[in-house]
């Protein structure tokens, strides 16, 4: 067997084994009809994308379930793939232009898209390069982008059937206007934040009386835009207004006074400025009364011409405004106060409610189906908690907006005849042949100019990328998908909208499963960001620990949903079980020289209680891991290999198995032990694998017998017959034994390297054949000169002790310590411990705060209060025992 490298180097390794794996085309889909299938459609990163924290869960996650799943003999696929990602990606394409001193508007649509094409096939992407580095096994030659020429048909197809379903509509209305991406963006889009501002307390005058209404509002900018105001049909204070006129502050425009119950009495001064081009609930109001919109902003929310403030930003004409406002009399107060503004997801701007025409998708039809496969189960989405936010989302669903306002994205298929007249097609000739068949005659046509919503081609990704509208075997196999890994926070943009797509078009659910995993925090649980320096690089992070290192910390610190609070000290613990798990394969691999394990008959093999504890706990762990994988526990998956591999097999077996290795002349008892270190070391890889894929592949290339590559070798299965709760006990017992005396060892300051006697007494029959049948191994691991045992046997003078199940373990300290200066420590320690429990006895007899403190507070001071008398009770009697002696 070829042996490791004296120190383990993951730079090399990481780089060498993905190549190979790639090369080789090991990530491929196999499509097997008499196998299983199983799924996985990556979360498209956007093509401006670079890998982060987050990215490094999401991929781990998914790389260890589609790894396991590809081990244990499925169909599987893992399908990679980025979103064009419309508003993102342009603005990335319009700093170069201005870079250049040049706007879009210079090159016009058709030139600017094909330099965004440009810069995608430049730029673009760096994020699935740096995937590669995780060891991520996607199938690539399937990749796919929400732009290519077969996903922009099935978005070309999807909406046309939802428009000639009546589901599609273009009409006026409110929408929330982003000023800096100039564009729409849906409600969920809208990312609401705490900001200062205040109430502004205007005085309009009543025509024809000397009556003043007095207005609060948040927005004196608006103003300009006043066409009413709404009072209450019940309010006393203003019934005799209702159906006069209002002067407009500063514009002197006269505006109806109108009657509507919306209209909270309590709030503000019960009087509300009525403004329906900027605020969405005035829009409806003013629908109901017919009210005129006047519209005050530009695209970019400057005050638009026709005004004393024109070309004036929204907040700046707001400070002038309420300047003018005092100067003339008309400000009465101004109170200070936060409120909840809405922002931009994508680039955080102040939304501005706008009245304009767009396309909506009707969500209350298609909403029905997908409520009903949650609840029914068809769809099961973890942690369940998410599951009442999603009924509670789509009970509430309001219509999508899906058109945006810019030119890189799937431009809307719908086409107008010189009258207006609306042809929706596949392409330009289709439409041009629906004209000809409606005018009789040929005619010009002009394509609609808005583009969909990015989340729109996402929705289809399930089936898109399987050849949708066509009927491929892809589809036939991987559809519905088997499991989606996201975070929580696009469980309404993406995963919703996925349901509901993928059950309007196919009959059936997009996946089964959906697991939501947490946000990376930092270690304060801050949300990592450029701007507070607390997110780090991961490739740095790759090039220092290692991929495996990192993925395993990721994976282990885990729980399911929770959110992770990461630091780089976090990461020691995954290098160092790599560092573990490689000087302990080193080991084996040098304690194999010789062997060869295809001449052994495994049968015909003396196996001690520590061999057949070993396969137990391996068949043990092999259920349990498959189990918890199977659950999306992942991080309890990790922890079962980390106990079975570092706790198992590297504390306990391999250091038992040195004894045979070393001090034993039985050469079949040698055998043995290689044959047992081979074989659990070789499956242990297997077992790992998922987690850790390329430290496993190096260390399994160098002990295999045949196969090309760990990751297509099967997972260990549980063998029943195996796993012996017997045997597990009886080792336990050792285990007992053996921490016992380090313990006693620890305590007393004796070294390890001293010889010492020891006496176990118990009048258990088992636990007797136990030490009889491993007297070796515990004589040489305790490193005891003497052991005696039995049921009758007496207790020694000047001993430690402790208690191991039925068992009395004494080790005879004459001779292995100072008594004198083991006492002088015991009772320095012992005044410690005696002040900390008067400190606490006299906490817990005080009736006042027995009174006034919390439940969970009494119950940790009362758990503290027991330790305390448990060690002082114990150094007591230690201290005695040694002064008999």
């Amino acid at each position: 067997m070829k042996e490791l490298e004296k120190v383990y180097s993951p730079k090399e390794i990481e780089k060498k084994w993905y190549k190979i794996w790639e090369d080789s085309k090991y990530f491929a889909a196999t499509m097997d009809e008499k196998k299983n299938n199983y799924s996985i459609m990556i979360p498209p990163p956007n093509v401006t994308g670079i890998l982060h924290m987050g990215h490094i869960l999401n991929n781990s996650i998914q790389d260890t379930l589609i790894r396991f799943k590809r081990m244990s003999e499925y169909n599987t696929l893992w399908m990679p793939g980025m979103d064009h990602a419309g508003i993102a990606t342009q603005n990335k394409v319009e700093r170069k232009l201005a870079d250049e001193g040049l706007t879009k508007e210079d090159l016009g649509r058709e030139k600017f898209i094909e330099e965004t094409w440009k810069w995608k096939e430049k730029h673009g992407g760096i994020i699935t390069s740096q995937l590669r580095k995780i060891g991520a096994s996607l199938d690539w030659d399937r990749e796919r982008f929400t732009m290519d020429e077969g996903l922009s048909e099935s978005v070309k197809d999807i909406f046309i059937k939802l428009y000639n379903d009546g589901l599609i509509y273009q009409g006026e209305y409110m929408v929330n206007w982003c000023p800096r991406c100039g564009t729409a963006i849906a409600d969920d889009e809208v990312e609401f934040e705490d900001i200062d501002g205040g109430f502004w307390y205007v005085n309009y005058s009543v025509k024809g009386t000397d009556e003043k209404l007095t207005i609060a509002t948040t927005r004196p900018e608006t103003m300009l835009g006043d066409v009413a105001i709404a009072v209450h049909p019940d309010d006393e204070r203003y019934k005799h207004l209702v159906g006069k006129k209002a002067i407009l502050p500063l514009v002197g425009r006269e505006i109806e006074i109108v009657a509507d119950s919306y209209v909270d009495m309590e709030f503000g001064t019960g009087a509300l400025k009525i403004t329906p081009a900027h605020d969405p609930n005035d829009f409806a109001i003013g629908e109901k009364f017919n009210l005129p919109i006047i519209n005050v902003f530009t695209k970019d929310a400057k005050i638009a011409e026709g005004y004393k403030y024109s070309g004036m930003d929204r907040f700046e004409a707001r400070d002038k405004i309420v300047e003018d406002l005092k100067a003339e009399g008309y400000l009465v107060k101004f109170e200070a106060r936060s409120h909840n503004v809405g922002t931009c997801y994508r680039c955080k701007t102040v939304i501005e409610p706008r009245v304009s025409k767009q396309w909506f998708v009707k969500m209350k039809p298609l909403a029905e189906k997908a409520l009903e496969v949650v609840r029914n189960g068809e769809v099961k989405i973890m942690p369940k908690r998410w599951e009442k936010v999603y009924y509670n989302w789509l009970d509430n669903i309001r219509d999508w907006c899906i058109s945006r306002q810019i030119w890189w994205g799937h431009r809307i298929p719908a086409w107008y005849g010189p009258d207006k007249k609306m042809f929706v097609a596949h392409d330009e000739a289709e439409a041009y042949a629906q004209a000809k068949e409606f005018y009789g005659k040929d005619v010009k046509l002009e394509q609609e100019t808005d583009v969909l919503d990015t989340w729109f081609s996402s929705a289809l990704w399930p089936f898109s990328t399987l050849g949708w509208p066509n009927k491929t075997k892809e589809l036939e196999l991987f559809y519905p998908t088997s499991t989606l890994v996201t975070g929580a926070d696009i469980l309404f943009f993406w995963v919703a909208r996925m349901i509901m797509f993928g059950e309007y078009t196919q009959g059936e659910i997009p996946f089964h499963n959906v697991y939501l995993h947490g946000i990376v925090r930092d270690d304060l649980g801050r949300k990592m960001s450029k701007s507070l320096g607390n997110s780090p690089n991961p490739l740095d992070l790759i090039d220092k620990y290692g991929a495996d290192a990192i993925r395993f910390t990721m994976l282990y610190n885990t729980s399911q949903g929770q959110d992770v609070h990461f630091s780089e000290k976090l990461i020691e613990m995954g290098r160092n079980f790599s560092n573990k798990i490689w000087n302990v394969s080193r080991f084996v691999i040098m304690n194999l020289e010789g062997f060869d394990v295809t001449k052994v008959k495994a049968e015909e093999l003396k196996y001690e209680l520590v061999d057949e504890w070993i396969f137990s706990r391996l068949n043990a762990t092999a259920k349990e891991v498959a189990d918890k994988l199977d659950k999306f526990q992942l991080d309890e998956a990790a922890k079962s290999v980390y106990e079975f591999l570092r706790g198992d097999f590297c504390d306990w077996y391999v250091e038992l198995a040195k004894i045979r290795l070393y001090n034993s002349d039985d050469k079949d008892q040698k055998i043995t032990a290689q044959y047992v270190l081979w074989s659990i070391l070789e499956a242990g890889m297997r077992l790992l694998h998922p987690f850790m894929p390329f430290i496993t592949e190096e260390i399994w290339q160098k002990i295999k017998t045949n196969g090309e590559t760990i990751m297509l070798e099967k997972y260990p299965v549980c063998d029943d017959s195996q796993v012996n709760k017997d045997v597990e006990k009886s080792f336990a017992y050792i285990q007992g034994i053996v921490s016992s005396l380090r313990n006693i060892r620890a305590e007393a300051s004796i070294s390890p390297a001293k010889l010492a006697k020891v006496v176990i007494k118990t009048s258990d029959d088992n636990e007797l054949k136990t030490i009889e049948d491993n007297y070796m191994f515990i004589t040489k691991l305790c490193n005891l000169e003497e052991l005696n045992y039995g049921k009758e046997i007496e207790k020694p003078a000047q001993s430690g002790f402790r208690v191991n199940m039925n068992s009395e373990v004494y080790m005879i300290l004459t001779g292995l310590l100072d008594v004198e200066s083991e006492i002088k420590k015991l009772e320095s320690h012992l005044s410690k411990v005696e002040k900390e429990l008067e400190k606490i006895n006299k906490k817990l007899s005080n009736e006042k705060f027995l009174a006034k403190a919390p439940e969970n507070i009494l119950e940790r001071d009362r758990r503290i209060q027991r330790e305390y008398q448990d060690k002082f009770n114990k150094l007591s009697e230690n201290i005695k025992e040694l002064r008999n002696n």
